[in-house]
């Protein structure tokens, strides 16, 4: 009997970028596909932050660079990937948040949200996808969502918004570049301990309340993302687009 084989979740020989990867689940998606033997490119504002992460990368035998990208510029993210070649693999993990009731919600706050979680995001795919589409090998878009893009929250009506678009936006993206073989999918972590994440983890209150929605009962660790996007990213889920990968503990289930 001939059996079937596993697909295989290494990336050896692909590119991946991976933006807002200096720090928290951005660096983490970028350690899990140097260690499946991508070359990874580090994005980011923060150039000196990157090269700390890129040398560490690098110290573990792996492969890492380092391109300087405000995903809220247009001008900066144009030129960041026109200076580059395709790539195969591309990770969205820079995002922003100003939280607030909705009845208090600034002009300038609503743009500020806007600008880098769906416009950078929207136009990001788009210049992958045109690398991917000339280079013709096909390629995996994989945006960092949140869970608070399938559901609502206190406070977050604009932050949901703005992840809500993603979630949409990204099916479209599948129909039309499924006949180049690009996917494009989201992961929709529940809260996840980083370190733009502490101040809400140092509020017990906050925590207990966090723990009552998650299933698991436990808050997401940066690990626990980083064997989702390499799912995504490798030939282990080659039929699946247009989805989001919720990693939210049972918390949306209900």
């Amino acid at each position: 009997m001939e059996l079937p084989r596993t697909p295989s979740f290494r990336l050896d020989g692909k590119r991946a970028l991976v933006t807002g990867g200096s720090s928290g689940i951005g660096l983490g998606c970028a350690v899990a596909l140097a260690e499946a033997g991508a070359h990874v490119v580090l994005a980011a504002r923060g150039v000196e932050k990157l090269a700390d992460a890129a040398t560490s990368i690098q110290d573990r035998g792996h492969s890492a660079e380092v391109l300087e990208m405000d995903l809220g510029d247009m001008q900066s993210l144009t030129d960041a990937m026109k200076s580059q070649a395709a790539f195969d693999v591309v990770v969205n993990s820079a995002g922003t948040a100003r939280h607030s009731p909705a009845l208090e919600t600034s002009a300038d706050d609503f743009q500020a949200v806007m600008d880098i979680n769906v416009r950078g995001a929207y136009f990001l795919s788009i210049g992958a996808a045109h690398g991917m589409i000339a280079a013709g090998n096909g390629g995996s878009i994989i945006h960092i969502t949140s869970q608070m893009g399938h559901v609502g929250g206190i406070d977050r009506a604009v932050y949901c918004a703005s992840k809500h678009a993603v979630e949409g936006m990204i099916k479209s993206m599948a129909i039309e570049w499924g006949v180049h073989k690009i996917r494009v999918n989201t992961i929709a972590p529940t809260f996840i301990r980083t370190p733009l994440t502490e101040v809400t983890f140092n509020n017990p209150e906050r925590v207990e309340w966090i723990k009552s929605k998650i299933k698991l009962e436990r808050v997401g660790e940066i690990e626990d993302i980083m064997g989702s996007v390499l799912y995504l990213a490798s030939d282990a889920s080659s039929l699946v687009t247009g989805t989001s990968l919720l990693v939210d503990g049972g918390w949306t289930a209900g």
